[in-house]
C-alpha cells in the first residue's frame, strides 16, 4: 500500500510539471503578442502667428501591446514638450501611455506638442520632421505638414487619415526614414 501513495505523488508531480511546461509555452506566445505596432497619422502643425512657439497634433494608432510615448524631438525647436489639456487647464506631461489595441490622440483642445524656442518659424506648406520616442517601439520619425493657422480636421477625418508605417529605429538612433501624411 505504500507504493500507491508514492505512485499517486509521482503522477501528480509529473502532471504539475507538464502543466508548468504548457503554461510557459502560452506565456511566451502572449509575450510576442504584447509587442506594440504603432502607426502615426493625422499629423500637422498649425502655422504659428508669430513668436517662438508652435503646436503639433497627431494620432498614434496601436494594433499591438501597450507602449509609452516618452519624448519628442525636432530640429526645428530647441525643445519639444508633451502637454495635456483638461477642463481648459494645460499641463506639461513627462510621457503618455499608448493603450494596447487603441489610440493616443493629440488634437486641438486636448493633448498636444509644444515646439519651444523655434530655430525657424514654420510656414504654411512647409514639412517638419518630428521624432516620436517610444519606450518599446523606439524612435518613429514622422513628417508634420504645416497647415493654415485655422486648420482643424474633424475627428472622423483625423482618425481615418493614417500615414504608412514609419520606420522604427533603436532609442540611440536619431536618423531615420520619413513618413508622409497628407490632408
Amino acid at each position: 500500500m505504500r507504493r500507491t501513495p508514492l505512485a499517486l505523488g509521482a503522477t501528480a508531480l509529473a502532471a504539475g510539471l507538464a502543466l508548468t511546461a504548457c503554461g510557459s509555452g502560452d506565456s511566451s506566445a502572449s509575450a510576442s503578442s504584447d509587442k506594440p505596432a504603432v502607426k502615426v497619422g493625422a499629423a500637422f502643425i498649425p502655422a504659428p502667428a508669430g513668436g517662438d512657439m508652435a503646436a503639433g497634433f497627431f494620432v498614434v494608432h496601436n494594433s499591438g501591446g501597450a507602449d509609452t510615448l516618452t519624448s519628442v524631438t525636432s530640429a526645428i525647436a530647441q525643445q519639444v514638450t508633451l502637454h495635456s489639456t483638461k477642463g481648459g487647464v494645460m499641463k506639461e506631461q513627462k510621457s503618455f501611455p499608448v493603450p494596447a489595441d487603441g489610440e493616443l490622440d493629440f488634437d486641438r483642445g486636448g493633448n498636444h506638442l509644444m515646439f519651444e524656442n523655434l530655430k525657424q518659424t514654420p510656414k504654411e506648406g512647409d514639412k517638419v520632421s518630428v521624432e516620436l520616442h517610444f519606450a518599446k517601439s523606439g524612435t518613429v520619425t514622422v513628417t508634420f505638414p504645416v497647415k493654415a493657422a485655422t486648420y482643424n480636421p474633424t475627428a472622423k477625418s483625423a482618425h481615418s487619415s493614417m500615414s504608412s508605417m514609419p520606420s522604427h529605429k533603436p532609442h540611440t538612433s536619431h536618423t531615420s526614414h520619413t513618413s508622409h501624411t497628407s490632408h
